[in-house]
């Protein structure tokens, strides 16, 4: 499917006995990088395909990364573990899909309720230290380099029956993110897991009743708003956590220069990103006419809320680390109730 990895080959010359000449280093090639994202194709063309062209354009021929999209090397759920070992070199996904062994994995992904919007991501890993705590954990995992966190869409259910109630959802099985699938789970939505290429004929089929992966701007994108009936309005989160990054031996073969290169085209795909979802999340609520809007009433998911606060402490009580991300949560989400407008 692609060609194998190249390494730097470096050779130095002396002579015994004389003063040794320079070393000499000499580069077959560009340095090559196979990337493999969470996502499938469709939604890869916007969440990392124009920052890997524009890395590969800047790049000027000193290096050049593969871009491979969901499972087309290895299983989602075996991408930290193939990362790590050098079978890939970077990674683009939360950590709860691919199974990352820290602490704070439960946090990759949707966390029910954590953001409002998409900027409270960036904003809580700038300001109130979650940069901090991620790099902390992954500096615990041999070779392994978390390089940067930002913000995808917000979560909301598509289904082809509605949901119009907390008893609707009782038996639908749904495509989801592992942590919400699981806060949702007491509310009868059963989580089902599939590769991401066949969620579509897993709709049309009947083997799943919807998705709960995300929100209006990819169902439009990937065609599951083609399938499902229904979108519920009411959103589990504002925003999706995900991540960059690189096998730790791949990332120190990378020139200084080049490594500054690939964290700006990062920051590049975060702006692409929360651009691409924030106009089109209300664009497509409003003008979308595929699927018909259902709501479950304001009593009722205020009862979801309430439980989202023992979610919240039951993962804070796994581990001090997580505990921390959770205080950080609540201070942040206590802060934006005090500023008010536009914040809240």
């Amino acid at each position: 499917m692609a060609s194998r990895r190249k390494f730097l080959k470096t050779g130095a010359f002396g002579a015994a006995g004389a003063l040794a000449a320079p070393a000499v280093v000499a580069q077959t090639g560009p340095i090559k990088w196979r990337l493999q994202t969470y996502s499938g194709a469709p939604l890869g063309a916007h969440v990392i395909k124009p920052q890997i062209e524009a890395f590969n354009a800047a790049a000027n021929g000193e290096m050049e990364i593969e871009l491979y999209y969901a499972d087309q090397l290895v299983p989602t759920g075996e991408l930290f573990r193939a990362m790590q070992s050098g079978v890939i070199d970077a990674v683009q996904s939360d950590e709860a899909s691919m199974a990352s062994p820290v602490d704070i994995g439960v946090f990759g992904g949707y966390f029910p309720f954590a953001t409002r919007y998409s900027l409270d991501v960036p904003a809580m890993f700038m300001y109130y230290g979650l940069d901090e705590i991620w790099k902390s954990a992954y500096d615990e995992v041999d070779n392994v380099t978390w390089l940067s966190t930002g913000a995808w869409d917000p979560l909301h259910i598509f289904t082809k029956e509605p949901i119009r109630s907390l008893a609707d959802m009782k038996g639908k099985r749904v495509f989801g993110v592992p942590t919400a699938g699981k806060f949702l789970s007491q509310y009868g939505l059963i989580p089902v897991t599939v590769p991401w290429d066949d969620v579509e004929v897993a709709l049309q089929t009947g083997e799943l009743d919807g998705v709960a992966w995300c929100g209006f701007t990819e169902a439009y994108e990937v065609g599951w708003a083609d399938i499902c009936n229904y979108a519920l309005t009411n959103s589990v989160t504002g925003a999706w956590f995900g991540s960059y990054f690189a096998n730790t031996a791949s990332w120190e073969k990378v020139p200084p220069h080049l490594q500054q290169l690939f964290r700006s085209t990062i920051d590049q795909s975060h702006y692409y990103r929360d651009v691409w979802y924030w106009g089109g999340e209300a664009k497509l609520r409003v003008e979308g006419e595929k699927m018909e809007l259902t709501s479950i009433p304001p009593e009722e998911w205020a009862q979801v809320t309430k439980d989202a606060e023992g979610f919240w402490d039951d993962v804070a009580s796994s581990s001090e680390r997580a505990g921390k991300v959770v205080e950080i949560f609540k201070t942040y989400a206590a802060n934006m109730e005090k500023a008010g407008y536009p914040y809240r």
